[in-house]
């Protein structure tokens, strides 16, 4: 019933006569951005540990689901109905140990399985190449780690963790190298995207998510700073006037903070 209901305000929205002027101009393209906005919110709750953000979220992320379906149906392309039915249908066919023949498999030889799953409807829609399928529009560090493990399945690879420490180094060189000659910004665009590249890399070697590093670092970041913000608040000071001694001494202090509450909250 609830679904219902959310089609039949889809529909509703979308009506030419009487639907909403915003929701009417736009297309699957205008959508895009905002999708991807909502699945990072999405994220941003479950990391926040936020159990009504995570559900007032997943309604936002499924309404873009709905809205870009309700888009192709007036188009005679799909309709929600046909998109549940084949992630439903896909869902079946990649775990055969489940719903067919009966067969134990660890979480490891899953993953293996579904990769290879993939890799063969990739074949048959005349996907291409060892690359095929990385989408575009994924977070770049993510996708700098997909396109790793791609290329790593036919052996270009390298061989383990410090081999790419080795890496990282000889491309920070160059990257400085670009700044002492006082290259073009274009090529010190380009050897710090190479920079970056190895970098996704050799997180992705040693087992971690450089994305999420990356967000709790962002996160970090903004709690510290927040909390200098509010100490030099309380003093009086005026963030634009304090000098770099200034900013690291309320960094120092950001930080101490920062270790007592984490500190108080694991030994509560």
């Amino acid at each position: 019933m609830s679904m219902d209901q959310l089609l039949t305000v889809m529909q509703r929205l979308r009506d030419p006569q009487g639907g909403c002027a915003w929701d009417l101009e736009q297309t699957m393209r205008s959508i895009v951005p905002h999708t991807l906005e909502e699945a990072f919110e999405v994220a941003d709750a479950i990391e926040r540990d936020d159990v009504a953000a995570v559900r007032d979220e997943l309604g936002d992320l499924l309404y873009q689901v709905v809205f870009l379906a309700r888009i192709a149906e007036e188009t005679g392309q799909f309709n929600f109905d046909d998109v549940a039915r084949a992630i439903a249908d896909k869902l079946v066919r990649r775990h055969p140990h489940v719903f067919g023949e009966t067969q134990d498999l660890t979480a490891e030889q899953q993953t293996q399985a579904w990769e290879g799953y993939k890799q063969s409807e990739r074949a048959e829609a005349g996907e291409q190449g060892t690359l095929a399928g990385v989408a575009r529009s994924l977070p770049a560090l993510t996708r700098a780690v997909k396109l790793g493990k791609r290329a790593a399945r036919v052996h270009f690879d390298w061989p383990d963790a410090s081999h790419m420490r080795a890496k990282l180094d000889e491309e920070l060189g160059e990257f400085e190298e670009t700044l002492r000659e006082r290259q073009s910004v274009e090529r010190q665009s380009e050897e710090l995207g190479d920079l970056l590249f190895v970098v996704a890399n050799w997180a992705r070697h040693l087992k971690l998510d450089p994305e999420a590093a990356l967000r709790q670092a962002n996160t970090k970041f903004e709690s510290r700073f927040r909390c200098m913000e509010s100490f030099a608040r309380d003093r009086g000071l005026v963030l634009e006037q304090l000098d770099l001694e200034a900013w690291e001494a309320l960094w120092r202090e950001a930080k101490i903070a920062e270790k007592t509450v984490k500190t108080a909250a694991e030994t509560a």
